[in-house]
């Protein structure tokens, strides 16, 4: 049944996507760190991607949820892991590397969805299935189809979005290993204002052409893994 132009199927593939993708993104964060010296997020079971240790009711539904009713960009999160900086065998080199982890993580999930959108559409057109993907009301076809597409998009919202130098996103982390000292403090000071930076960024993607810009970007980045996908389904002669 359509709400607001938005079916309920589509809500829920974007919800779906969306947890599991914030939740692979806090899972590689924890990886990292132990891998680098610090098992805090598996101490506090934390590497598990079982969905309820990490789901923050506000930013993995309720966000979600609204966005979805205002076709607006998909965008969420789920609780931070812990990391301990102090317990990483080199902080000032580790701490970004564990940043970066997270947006690698939606970047890879990304490449995952692309191969198996292509695998979807290439097996689906050698077998003469295509027509469930014109087919009227939901479908399995159409279900992997959307999950997928969805899979992509989602994914390279969160990478995106991630690595802006903005605390208390990832990219925050990753550029204050290149600050100079004292740049660095001043800047370390804005993580107390974090959330508010946040919020007042997305405003401003809403209400200026900041978001025009950020959308633009996405697209852009699209491209690729559509083509990607494209080539994988050109392998069944779809």
């Amino acid at each position: 049944m359509p709400m607001s132009g938005v079916s309920v199927d589509d809500i829920l593939v974007n919800i779906l996507v969306l947890v599991f993708s914030v939740v692979f993104h806090e899972v590689a964060h924890g990886w990292m760190a132990m891998r680098l010296g610090d098992d805090t997020a598996l101490r506090s079971g934390r590497l598990t991607l079982n969905p309820l240790p990490h789901i923050d009711p506000m930013g993995s539904i309720i966000v979600p949820v609204l966005l979805s009713f205002t076709n607006s960009i998909m965008f969420g999160w789920a609780k931070p892991v812990p990391v301990d900086p102090r317990r990483l065998r080199d902080p000032w080199n580790d701490h970004p590397k564990v940043a970066a982890a997270g947006p690698a993580s939606n970047l890879l999930l990304a490449l995952v969805c692309a191969l198996l959108l292509g695998l979807t559409v290439g097996l689906a057109a050698k077998t003469g299935a295509m027509a469930q993907a014109y087919a009227e009301g939901p479908t399995p076809l159409k279900f992997l189809l959307s999950l997928f597409q969805t899979g992509i998009l989602i994914n390279l919202v969160l990478a995106l979005f991630n690595l802006i130098p903005l605390p208390p996103l990832d990219g925050s982390w990753i550029l204050t290993r290149f600050l100079p000292r004292d740049l660095h403090l001043r800047y370390e000071g804005l993580r107390r204002y974090g959330f508010v930076l946040v919020i007042g960024f997305i405003v401003l993607m809403r209400y200026t052409p900041l978001g025009g810009a950020f959308g633009k970007g996405l697209m852009s980045a699209v491209q690729p893994f559509t083509k990607l996908a494209m080539v994988v389904a050109g392998l069944f002669g779809a």
